[in-house]
């Protein structure tokens, strides 16, 4: 009789679950542990994020159900390099079982957790679980990894045609799980004195249950997502990147409701979730994007902008309506739609200035769908610096834009409250209002709500010409 361990990472569900249900299907028995990693969690800014809590409430519903076939999950603190092995030795683990990431410090972990585990004589086996295709799946004639997103995306829906008949659904056995109480394990109930953090409730509900309710909500209104996605103050997104961060759907999940058809509300969102592979693969094969640019004659750029401007950035008061009421959006509840996650990475780049790297970690910190690879590659792309982005010269007008997509103003004045008053001329450029007009509308800029930090249009002239000195230095290096 043999027995597996199958480590659970970003993939917090029991359904469709590859790892797992390979485990189930070659084992007499199975263990699932979860791991509080001290390396990652020590880097969180804060001791309450809603993220952990994402994770706990997530666990919960996972160890209900565990309870229901008799069985439990291993939670333990520590380095998975040290826990994961002690755990094969102490249940004597014939197989260890997890699902690939692709982010430098995971692979590294894994590696050597493999070796420490393959030592004890036990045999690992790892999945491709949470992309659709992995970096060695979709390559260019050349066979090489694609640096263009267009033609990634041809190929990879050449690639899906031409051997995926339909999307797989993996389904674990789980009477295989296996009955088994460990002294280590953390009782759930007790975590948050163990971990030392604070319960902080994440603003979307965590959990498969929760994850497959979102999935069925947004299949109803799919077919016009190329219509609402852009518009924040309408309900036109999915809301299920956080379930795919933390793996309470999976992929697959996403795929079979994407690929159900070619109107042009799926074919919009196919497209977000090849460009979610897409920077997968950039950072699996370029790990180099996690510190530095992607084109490297970026790095060269002089950042102009000053501390107190990336301040007013964070905290919502910029005096740019659009900018700030996403921000405050992100504070409370750790979501920003994209188009709005663009508007705002350009304005922090090329309006106040600052290096991409410090409001990529601001949004680490603060977005509870943070993952790695797409927060650096969205970045990158704001930037202009990194695999297929956005020219440098092209800078999204904070004004325009806000007028186009949020025309009555309503998601402004959601979050910026102090613009209540305005009418929707004035609520997306408050300092065109005469002094008598603020006094009217309740609204005296300097006092209740900011003057905008800088000139748009001079800020603009001033960002190509520190893009383009850095690129004649790039050029000259080169």
């Amino acid at each position: 009789m043999t027995i597996g361990l199958c480590w659970l990472r970003r993939d917090l569900r029991w359904h469709d679950h590859r790892s797992l249900a390979k485990a189930c299907a070659e084992n007499a028995a199975v263990h699932v542990v979860f791991v509080f990693d001290p390396l990652i969690l020590e880097r969180l800014p804060s001791r309450s994020d809603a993220r952990l809590h994402f994770i706990y409430d997530s666990l919960l519903e996972m160890e209900a159900i565990a309870a229901s076939q008799g069985a439990s999950i291993h939670v333990l603190y520590g380095d998975p390099v040290t826990e994961i092995p002690r755990l094969v030795a102490q249940l004597q683990i014939d197989h260890l079982y997890f699902n690939r990431d692709y982010e430098p410090y995971a692979k590294a972990r894994d590696t050597a957790v493999a070796k420490e585990v393959r030592a004890l004589g036990a045999a690992v086996r790892s999945f491709k679980d949470q992309v659709g295709f992995e970096q060695d799946e979709v390559r260019t004639g050349q066979d090489g990894p694609f640096q263009v997103f267009t033609p990634y995306r041809n190929k990879w829906l050449a690639v899906w045609a031409d051997t995926m008949r339909e999307v797989p659904c993996f389904t674990p056995d789980l009477s295989r799980l296996a009955q088994w109480h460990n002294p280590r394990s953390i009782a759930l109930h007790d975590w948050w004195q163990v971990l030392g953090f604070a319960p902080c409730p994440p603003s979307l509900p965590a959990g498969t249950a929760a994850g497959l309710a979102r999935l069925q909500t947004f299949r109803e209104r799919v077919g016009q997502y190329h219509k609402t996605r852009d518009f924040p103050a309408r309900d036109g997104t999915s809301h299920l990147s956080v379930d795919l961060r933390h793996g309470t759907i999976s992929v697959r999940d996403a795929l079979r409701l994407a690929l159900a058809g070619r109107d042009e509300g799926r074919v919009a969102w196919t497209n977000e979730l090849i460009w979610r592979d897409f920077y997968q693969t950039v950072l699996d094969v370029w790990p180099h994007v996690v510190d530095g640019s992607f084109k490297p004659e970026y790095d060269a750029i002089a950042w102009q902008g000053s501390d107190a401007h990336f301040a007013a950035w964070c905290q919502g008061m910029t005096g740019v309506p659009v900018i700030d009421a996403a921000m405050r959006c992100l504070a409370a509840t750790g979501q920003m739609p994209n188009r709005l996650r663009m508007v705002v990475g350009q304005f922090l780049c090329k309006t106040l200035l600052l290096d991409w790297r410090r409001g990529e970690a601001w949004f680490a910190a603060k977005l509870l769908d943070f993952d790695l690879a797409a927060n650096n590659g969205g970045w990158q792309w704001c930037s202009s610096s990194g695999c297929d982005a956005a020219p440098y010269f092209r800078i999204f007008n904070p004004y325009l834009q806000s007028q186009k997509f949020d025309a009555q103003g309503a998601f402004l004045r959601q979050w910026c409250p102090e613009l209540r008053g305005l009418s929707a001329k004035q609520v997306h450029r408050p300092e065109a209002m005469t002094r008598l007009e603020q006094v009217a509308a309740g609204c005296v800029l300097g006092e209740d709500y900011p003057w905008p930090l800088v000139d748009y249009a001079e800020q603009r002239t001033k960002a190509i010409a520190m893009y383009q000195a850095a690129l004649q230095v790039g050029a000259g290096l080169g």
